[in-house]
């Protein structure tokens, strides 16, 4: 082998492991995002009731 196609073989080498990373880290930033969604869709539907209310009493206090 000539020293190119050497050092060639080397940069892909190194390469490999980075794409094999960036498909992990993609999926474990979108499991990230559907937790974080889950927990504002349950915050919103245990506070969405408390606040109905508080904007009921306040428009019959006025």
């Amino acid at each position: 082998m000539n020293q190119l196609t050497k050092m060639y073989v080397w940069f892909l080498s190194l390469i490999a492991p980075l794409k094999s990373r960036k498909g992990q880290t993609l999926v474990e930033y979108a499991l990230l995002l559907v937790l974080i969604a889950i927990v504002v869709i349950a915050v919103a539907t245990f506070l969405g009731h408390k606040t109905c209310n508080v904007y009921s009493r306040v428009a019959g206090s006025l």
